[in-house]
């Protein structure tokens, strides 16, 4: 992200009356102390020297503020200057230095009360207050210079009367102005033109706050919404298991002991599981900087770099260990940047070595769009229309391999997991063996095109066109649950394991993420920062990030 550059104001002129003691000036800038601190090495400087040096000119120690030095200033604020209006540049021309103006103000004040002088110094500059033509004015000559001005204008010059002339005849002038007979009216109806402003102001303010109670209203209403929902299944599903507890306490009382305690371990237990507060998501930071929706998110193996890319034709290489900046912008696309991978090099029809961040090749890959890329086995894998290309991976250059074919539309997904490459496309999920690249088993969904596939230790998940998510078990290829709550395409899919748990990422065109817990395959957790729609996930060291059409890339962490 760039920020622009402030100019500085100029500075003040400062010209002591008698020369300050040595023992009030900063080492750093050599000047009187302005603002000063005592820093944590003891010494004390200005503040913007202390902010701006990293190291103490004493002992070399780092710079760092403590506390402000209100006896040093104070000492200062007793110094003696000559009032500001008695000064001028020096004869040096050095830039920022002053000295006494003899036709200046003669006076000398305290440098703490500086400002309660000039504000009524004599010789403090001032304009005209008819016609900013005049010449430039002291405010000693002002008075003078009113009673002989000839652009004078008429009170009621607002209202449209075009007299302009001097003292004289200003005053021979009221006597016959048509609008002066009307001065009370008018000044009645300013009055209440004024409070008609002001009561609009309020009413914007009032309006702006309404919106602003409706829109935490409208979030807090969806929330409840969402909640109640959660609450319901839950009450269903312990009241099916309740129910089947009865009966089978029915059946056999000699099992109640038993039974009971299970009941009792279950309810203590919830169907939810345990509650943890350090498993619920917050968004940690955004990374700003592109000028269009970004539409790939790529983790280097390392899981130092995130490599974005967007509409604006760039990729932009960020820090995400350290500086949390972006370290670099690749440049050099011709359109928008759909797909990346992190293999050796960065691949998006142009090749980019990631060591160096240097573009080395220029890949014409298909005749159609590129969707999605992944690679494997010192193997990338390229998805467009109808095909799946098999590269090589050889140093900077990609041979091709192989061709997959048999693909019903595009390919909007690919996932290598272990030794099986997943590929979605309209209705269909493909698993091909990643050795002998031929497909060994086909599933079959619904809700339109496969957008996103994620593999976890026992699952295979897909997100959908038409909102939905499929779960499928990894050892018999049944579908065992479909999963619902977006009410837009699921664009992607990302996936955080631990020892203990799995949870799923879903992002979306509704602007939402969603986390879902495949222990028991809900929904516990709804994540809404995004103004737009969410495009791309990766996760990173337990860290997720979620690139969105609103051109940001946001860190999510417990």
């Amino acid at each position: 992200m760039v920020t622009q550059k402030t100019d500085r104001p100029a500075p003040e002129p400062q010209v002591f009356a008698e020369q300050p003691s040595v023992k009030l000036c900063c080492q750093l800038c050599c000047s009187v102390f302005k603002d000063p601190v005592i820093t944590t090495c003891g010494h004390t400087f200005c503040r913007r020297c202390a902010l701006t040096s990293e190291k103490c000119p004493v002992d070399n120690s780092k710079l760092t503020v403590v506390v402000n030095n209100i006896a040093v200033a104070e000492q200062i604020g007793e110094l003696f200057i000559h009032c500001k209006y008695g000064c001028q540049p020096a004869a040096s021309g050095k830039p920022g230095a002053f000295e006494v103006d003899p036709l200046g103000c003669p006076f000398t004040i305290k440098l703490s009360t500086r400002k309660d002088h000039e504000v009524s110094c004599d010789y403090r500059p001032v304009r005209c207050p008819n016609n900013p033509n005049c010449p430039p004015l002291l405010t000693m000559n002002l008075e003078a210079h009113l009673k002989e001005c000839e652009h004078i204008k008429c009170p009621h010059s607002k209202y449209g009367c075009t007299f302009i002339g001097n003292q004289d005849t200003y005053e021979t002038h009221l006597e016959v102005c048509k609008f002066e007979g009307l001065k009370e009216f008018l000044q009645q109806t300013d009055d209440r033109f004024h409070e008609m402003q002001v009561t609009l102001a309020q009413k914007d303010q009032d309006i702006s706050f309404l919106r602003s109670m409706l829109g935490k209203l409208s979030e807090k209403l969806d929330q409840l919404e969402k909640n109640l929902e959660l609450k319901f299944d839950v009450l269903d599903e312990n009241q099916s298991k309740l129910s089947e507890d009865l009966m089978e306490f029915r059946r056999d009382a000699s099992m109640l002991n038993d039974e009971l305690s299970h009941i009792n371990a279950r309810l203590n237990m919830g169907i939810l599981g345990s509650y943890d507060p350090q498993q619920i998501f917050k968004c940690k930071g955004t990374f700003v900087g592109h000028q269009g929706p970004v539409w790939c998110l790529c983790v280097y193996s390392t899981g130092d770099l995130l490599f974005s890319g967007s509409s604006d034709k760039s990729i932009k290489v960020w820090d995400t260990c350290t500086t949390y900046k972006c370290q670099k912008t690749l440049e050099g696309h011709d359109g928008i940047v759909l797909c990346a991978s992190n293999a050796d090099v960065l691949v998006l029809l142009q090749v980019w070595d990631i060591q160096t961040l240097q573009k080395v090749n220029t890949i014409r890959a298909h005749d159609n769009p590129v969707c999605t890329l992944v690679s494997s086995h010192n193997m990338l894998f390229s998805g467009s229309l109808k095909a799946i290309k098999v590269w090589d991976i050889v140093g900077t250059e990609l041979k091709l391999k192989k061709e997959l074919t048999g693909l019903n539309h595009w390919v909007r997904a690919l996932v290598a997991s272990q030794n099986h490459l997943y590929s979605g496309s309209y209705q269909t999920i493909k698993i091909w063996d990643i050795r002998s690249l031929e497909c060994v088993h086909v599933l079959q969904t619904s809700g339109g095109s496969v957008y996103s596939i994620a593999v976890t230790n026992h699952h295979i998940v897909c997100g959908t066109y038409e909102n939905l998510i499929h779960v499928w078990d990894i050892e018999s290829k049944e579908q065992v649950r479909t999963l619902t709550g977006h009410v837009g395409t699921v664009y992607a899919l990302a996936v955080i394991s631990t020892p203990d748990q799995t949870k799923v990422f879903s992002a979306s065109y509704d602007r939402s993420l969603r986390v879902w817990s495949m222990d028991n395959m809900i929904c516990t957790q709804t994540l809404l920062r995004h103004q737009g729609s969410v495009t791309a996930l990766a996760v990173s060291r337990g860290r997720l990030f979620s690139g969105a059409v609103d051109s940001t890339v946001k860190v999510w962490t417990c």
